[in-house]
């Protein structure tokens, strides 16, 4: 594949509607199948912003009967996979959502994606014992202490990533998962670089970004350009 591009965007619950006139009589179906409120929100954000990302891919008006048109619904592995009108082959995506805003990541049909969101904040020494490789928690004890929040949660994120693109999730052990990055955090909202591998399977072409608080990484395989935002 060549001249592969990542798009992503990102929505709060802010930017929805009130109604469900944007969601497919699947969706509707399983939308009233959640019973807890934050599992029901989380839900209805991560497909509003799928939604929203693959109309924008597609050059698609942002209008609530296109939206509607367009299901999200989980794969085999669980994974979520878009299904279109009229469409043969759907774009790929990775959806993920963390304290009230939602990223969506879209590619081409054919690759291997993940997207994650994470909030920057302490983590417990038994976290980093249970998910962390011997190399990756002395990564961890070498920064310095102000960087230690952030170096745990771009590890984990980057680690979420590729589990999401290998279609495994947490079914796979995340110290199976080795990421590394370079020294220089990006400014800002800019992305840099990161890469991910997991046993025999290709290295992960990654990248990641912080505005405040809020930590995102994305993955890819084949490689492409660095991720561009979508416009709504």
């Amino acid at each position: 594949m060549d001249n592969i591009q990542v798009y992503w965007l990102e929505q709060c619950e802010a930017d929805m509607p009130a109604n469900n006139d944007w969601l497919g009589p699947d969706e509707i179906v399983r939308l009233n199948g959640f019973h807890i409120g934050k599992r029901r929100a989380d839900w209805r954000l991560g497909r509003w912003t799928a939604k929203r990302a693959i109309a924008s891919y597609l050059g698609w008006p942002a209008d609530l009967t296109d939206l509607a048109s367009i299901e999200v619904h989980p794969a085999w592995s669980g994974a979520p996979e878009a299904s279109i009108p009229h469409a043969s082959v759907a774009p790929t995506i990775s959806i993920s959502h963390r304290s009230g805003t939602a990223l969506c990541a879209v590619s081409i049909a054919g690759v291997d994606l993940g997207c994650d969101l994470e909030t920057i904040e302490p983590r417990d020494e038994a976290f980093v014992r249970d998910y962390f490789t011997a190399e990756e928690q002395q990564v961890i004890e070498k920064a310095p202490l102000v960087e230690r929040n952030r170096t745990v949660a771009l590890l984990w994120s980057a680690k979420e990533s590729v589990l999401k693109a290998l279609h495994e999730g947490l079914r796979l052990d995340p110290r199976s998962v080795f990421v590394t990055y370079g020294d220089d955090p990006p400014d800002a909202g800019e992305w840099t670089q990161l890469t991910g591998r997991c046993g025999d399977y290709p290295i992960f072409q990654g990248w990641w970004s912080q505005t405040g608080q809020t930590l995102r990484t994305m993955v890819v395989h084949p490689p492409s350009r660095s991720p561009a935002r979508l416009q709504t």
